[in-house]
């Protein structure tokens, strides 16, 4: 994958949430009478811009595709005639402003809704949640969770698909205790009390490693039918036609334990017992990290298998087909449950549940839009859905600078029956700066780190 198709994939996803969620402050402002002088996509030198000769407005496309502004009119920014006095922001009631200020980031979870409304429409067909493998010493196979049975249940929330499941799991980041697994083993409910402490922290394994059962998946023997130029396996000397037969002396069996192995070990040098052409070889090679859709650490080695024709057992899937009704439910569903994972994880970072290297910048984000983009366009549009989802709850966050930030002043004008004073304003400002400035940086650090 280049660094132009990286970019690109970046450019098509961040450009049309950014864009998306500006039009909301722009669409609502002039339904209420508000003028705007500039719509911005962008920040930095000017590329392209136009004049409505109709409206006045200046539409101007910048250079740095990180962010965007709607500017309107308003006295604390410059004299206003006073003729149009009444159409300046600050004039306006706090009612209207509010509604100003939060059409950006509802437009965005409303975008997300959408996106996933139109993905979740078409009939697929998936793994149902019995499990398919259970790992040996693990918190599953201590409460004799079997290959076989199926979970219905997560903390009493009812996981029909294995997404649905990752979400419910996932809102358990950080904490210590128990999880509630609800099970049917052949057509007897049952319910299983699984162990978790600091679960999934620092996010180097799947919650569902960490508990220790897996979806099903069909058994491939481990021999090399692809590499990728670009991937750590060719560079350490793995070839086509390779037989893997053991991963740190570990006896390997089929292909699941190998990419669950490099999945679980990024940046951490494993030997590789290959057989080729009758003899052994023994290699030494660093899977190297990546970030999956969902924000995980995992590794990765550039290569893959030439899997034969299989059929996967009807007991193990599940036709999914849902009605626009039912599907804009699902829609409006997982974007709340995003929402609230967004928000509670922010709440754990702080509180040290959970650890600060989960937090991620523009570097790690392009990344993703660009792996995502070359698993296809829905695996893309799905991404685009989870970052609007997470633009509009982070711009609601009650921090200056914010949008959420602003909202705090407007509702305690309407408490107070008096603005709040522009000292505290600008206090706020600074703190609000402090705060964005040191994530941002954070943020980075973290990128950077990965690379």
């Amino acid at each position: 994958m280049s660094i132009l198709f990286i970019i690109v994939a970046a450019i098509l996803l961040l450009g049309p949430l950014i864009a998306i969620h500006e039009f909301g402050h722009y669409f609502v402002a002039r339904r209420l009478g508000v003028k705007v002088l500039v719509y911005s996509i962008g920040f930095g030198p000017t590329l392209l811009q136009w004049t409505s000769k109709k409206s006045g407005i200046e539409y101007r496309l910048a250079a740095f595709p990180l962010g965007g502004y709607v500017r309107m009119l308003d006295e604390r920014e410059g004299d206003v005639p006073a003729e149009q006095a009444h159409l300046a922001f600050n004039r306006q009631s706090p009612w209207k402003r509010i509604a100003i200020v939060a059409a950006g980031p509802l437009i965005n979870l409303l975008l997300a809704v959408l996106l996933f409304w139109g993905l979740s429409l078409p009939e697929s067909q998936q793994l149902n949640t019995r499990i398919g493998q259970v790992i040996a010493h693990s918190p599953a196979a201590q409460v004799d969770l079997r290959v076989g049975d199926k979970i219905t249940a997560i903390d009493g929330q009812h996981t029909p698909t294995w997404e649905k499941m990752h979400y419910a799991l996932l809102s358990r980041m950080g904490e210590t205790g128990t999880v509630r697994v609800a099970v049917e083993r052949q057509g007897q409910p049952l319910e299983k009390q699984l162990v978790i402490q600091n679960f999934v922290k620092d996010q180097k394994t799947s919650a569902l490693t960490s508990l220790g059962f897996m979806p099903y998946q069909p058994k491939f023997a481990a021999v090399i039918g692809e590499l990728s130029p670009e991937g750590a396996a060719i560079r350490q000397g793995l070839k086509v036609g390779d037989k893997i037969i053991a991963i740190n002396a570990i006896a390997i069996q089929d292909w699941s334990q190998v990419v669950e192995k490099i999945r679980q070990s990024p940046e951490k040098l494993l030997n590789f017992t290959v057989l080729r052409e009758g003899q052994t070889v023994e290699l030494k090679i660093m899977p190297q990290a990546r970030q999956d859709a969902m924000g995980q650490e995992t590794g990765q080695i550039g290569a893959g298998i030439k899997a034969p024709n299989y059929k996967i057992p009807d007991e193990y899937l599940l036709k999914v087909q849902y009605t626009p009704l039912k599907a804009l439910s699902v829609a409006v569903d997982k974007t709340w449950q995003l929402s609230v994972m967004t928000v509670t994880g922010l709440f754990k970072m702080i509180k040290g549940l959970i650890g600060l290297d989960n937090l991620s910048g523009p570097i790690t984000i392009a990344k993703v839009a660009g792996q995502s983009a070359e698993m296809g366009w829905q695996t893309f549009l799905s991404f685009m859905a989870i970052m609007s989802v997470s633009l509009g709850v982070l711009n609601l966050l009650p921090i200056p600078m914010l949008d959420g930030g602003h909202l705090v002043y407007y509702v305690l004008e309407i408490l107070r029956g008096r603005p709040v004073s522009e000292k505290v304003q600008m206090f706020g400002l600074k703190i609000g700066m402090a705060l964005l400035g040191t994530m941002m940086i954070l943020a980075l650090f973290n990128d950077i780190m990965r690379l």
